[in-house]
């Protein structure tokens, strides 16, 4: 270990703090320096299972299956989170997003492409109508 970097052979997590003591102010000359690390511990949070996205895209638009696919892989992904297999999960999670992602623009299309059809084919009948009515 550099003395001059205390912290370059330690892990990212630990910091140096050197000299903090009564009456001594950081890099203070003199008297026994003491170097003390601490340590922080980063809890991984475990990813989102995407659940409740995956039963409206499958209960209210599964085109071409992919809202079950999307279901089916949300639990997945939520056994792997109980068993403590965060990795798993993640994997198992980000399929259920990617799923549901497509899911949701395909609906979104077709939603948007019923309501053009219906308002042209509306627009098509009145005006029949008032051709036929017109003679």
């Amino acid at each position: 270990m550099n003395p001059a970097h205390p912290t370059e052979a330690c892990p990212p997590e630990a910091v140096a703090l050197q000299g903090r003591g009564p009456g001594r102010f950081p890099g203070q000359p003199g008297g026994p320096n003491v170097v003390q690390y601490t340590t922080v511990n980063i809890v991984a949070e475990p990813p989102s299972d995407y659940v409740v996205w995956s039963i409206c895209n499958f209960i209210y638009g599964n085109m071409f299956c992919l809202g079950l696919a999307a279901f089916i892989f949300s639990i997945k992904s939520r056994d792997r989170k109980v068993v403590g297999d965060h990795q798993g999960a993640r994997h198992y999670s980000s399929t259920a997003r990617c799923l549901n992602i497509w899911a949701t623009v395909l609906n979104i299309i077709i939603l948007l492409f019923c309501i053009i059809l219906l308002i042209s084919v509306s627009v098509q009948t009145s005006r029949m109508m008032h051709h036929y009515y017109r003679k």
